[in-house]
């Protein structure tokens, strides 16, 4: 279960995060923060579901509420520091999950180096968490459609 909001601090922005609410270039674009799982009662408290998992923390901690439907997905938006973000948790299971994230990064224009995807990876051990650039689905189906796609 997520820490409380209000015992809990809010999320410090990675730097790549909190620069582009910075870069003059780019002042209004917002990340575009996605956490992967399937829908329904069925998967809750899955390890397949850690990305919504993580989703409802961040959104928990920094008090953006994850309620709208929006491109198949349940959707927020608010500020991390002052960077602005949109949080969303596809609502298609896990392998179309691209149709939804595809749709949100067309439609608000968010370039794809502002897109971050939280899924679990049965490669890495419990509770170890992995941060990439960019990669491959690494066999994993959930975002195979997102290494696919190198528009």
């Amino acid at each position: 279960m997520p820490p409380s909001s209000s015992s809990s601090p809010s999320l410090s922005p990675p730097r790549a995060l909190a620069s582009s609410a910075t870069d003059p270039t780019n002042p209004k674009k917002p990340w575009l923060l996605v956490g992967l799982g399937n829908p329904g009662k069925m998967y809750q408290g899955t390890r397949h579901n850690v990305g919504f998992e993580m989703l409802d923390a961040i959104a928990e901690a920094e008090g953006i509420s994850v309620s709208k439907l929006r491109f198949r997905a349940m959707f927020g938006e608010g500020r991390i520091g002052n960077a602005p973000v949109m949080l969303a948790k596809p609502q298609t299971f896990m392998n179309a999950s691209g149709e939804s994230v595809g749709s949100l990064v067309s439609y608000f224009n968010i370039p794809l180096n502002q897109v971050l995807l939280m899924y679990d990876d049965l490669d890495l051990p419990f509770a170890k968490l992995r941060l990439l650039p960019k990669g491959g689905h690494g066999g994993h189906n959930g975002p195979l459609p997102f290494a696919l796609d190198k528009s």
